[in-house]
């Protein structure tokens, strides 16, 4: 049974409807991954599911029951809540992060108990006594941590909580949340606008846009085979080439693109128009001398638009006739020499691209 269920979900800001979810369902000690840009409707959602913004039409069923107002109090009294900002209280860290079970009166020697044992568990033991007002950003998104995991909630609602802090931070804390979660196969809800926060902790993704949930899904299955281009573009398909089926024979479609014949793997029918998908790290990228050819047996030519470093990889944009973008290392790109203007080869499996139909 779903601990969590939603149905035809209808939710307003104001007397204005921002997001329509038809049908979601979060599995008990599974992490959904919630994806979208700003204004998709992600933290609307995350508090329609903690009860504090009422539904204007739908259901939501907690553990095969629908949720009524009656139940209110029960229900919040089963989800934890950690929002981008800690909002910690005046006090030490281990008042805060006690501050959950002093509202349900716990007597003090279990309250101690489990705040010591979070406190331990998310690396804060020697803050116990500091105030909450004198430790870093990071260490406070801990203590928020700890006070939601210390109430044992059968739901945990997160709400961006990692978007705030420095990348050595957010990266020792993402390992940290991922571990506990996996240790206590907890259930939770996860609300991001970043990919690698998504693939670091959802074992689902669903990707809300334009108020309204488009895809839901493993997170290799959203990333890889987007339902629409839409989601392919935000979850980082940068080509995306309309075209039209040829032929199909033993589940190899020969897609023509202005002009040219690709093949890709896909269940399409011949004479149906088609987007097909590339990421960037889908291409290799070869120098227009032909030299270190690729097997794949869909190449084309261009001339690089522009060159474009992240760190250790380079994003190079190449016009065929139609844009093209590929990703490849700082390194080869130097042994290369490539430079904006220049032509190259480029090349791609069959099994890499996806196709979307018109």
């Amino acid at each position: 049974m779903a601990l969590l269920e939603l149905q035809d979900l209808i939710l307003n800001r104001g007397r204005q409807p921002v997001l329509h979810v038809p049908q979601l369902t979060i599995e008990e000690g599974e992490v959904l991954a919630v994806i979208g840009p700003n204004g998709a409707g992600k933290s609307t959602l995350l508090l329609a599911l903690a009860n504090l913004l009422p539904p204007a039409g739908g259901l939501l069923r907690f553990r095969g029951r629908p949720l009524l107002k009656k139940d209110d109090l029960d229900y919040r009294r089963q989800i934890g809540l950690v929002m981008q900002d800690p909002m910690l209280l005046d006090g030490s860290v281990a008042y805060n992060v006690e501050t959950g079970l002093r509202f349900r009166k716990l007597p003090a020697a279990e309250r101690e108990r489990r705040a010591a044992f979070w406190m331990a568990r998310l690396g804060i033991t020697a803050l116990a006594a500091r105030p909450a007002g004198k430790i870093s950003g990071g260490e406070a998104q801990r203590a928020s941590l700890a006070r939601a995991l210390a109430l044992q909630p059968a739901l945990l609602l997160l709400d961006e909580p990692f978007s705030a802090l420095d990348a050595p931070t957010r990266s020792a804390l993402l390992d940290d949340v991922h571990t506990i979660f996996s240790e206590q196969r907890q259930t939770a809800v996860f609300v991001t606008h970043d990919m690698q926060e998504a693939l670091a902790l959802g074992s689902r993704v669903a990707v809300l846009l334009n108020g309204g949930l488009c895809q839901v899904g493993k997170p290799t299955e959203v990333f890889n085979m987007p339902a629409s281009t839409e989601v392919a573009a935000f979850v980082g398909i940068e080509t995306i080439l309309p075209g039209r089926v040829l032929a199909v024979e033993d589940g190899l479609a020969r897609i023509q693109v202005n002009g040219c014949t690709f093949e890709a793997v896909g269940e399409v029918k011949p004479g149906q128009a088609v987007y097909m998908c590339l990421r960037p790290e889908d291409f290799t990228l070869h120098p227009s001398d032909g030299t270190a050819l690729s097997s794949a047996r869909n190449r084309l030519k261009g001339q690089i638009t522009r060159l474009a470093p992240q760190g250790p990889l380079v994003r190079v944009s190449v016009d065929c006739g139609f844009p093209v973008v590929a990703l490849i290392t700082l390194h080869s790109s130097r042994e290369m020499g490539l430079q904006t203007g220049q032509t190259v080869n480029l090349s791609f499996k069959a099994s890499a691209a996806h196709l979307v139909a018109h």
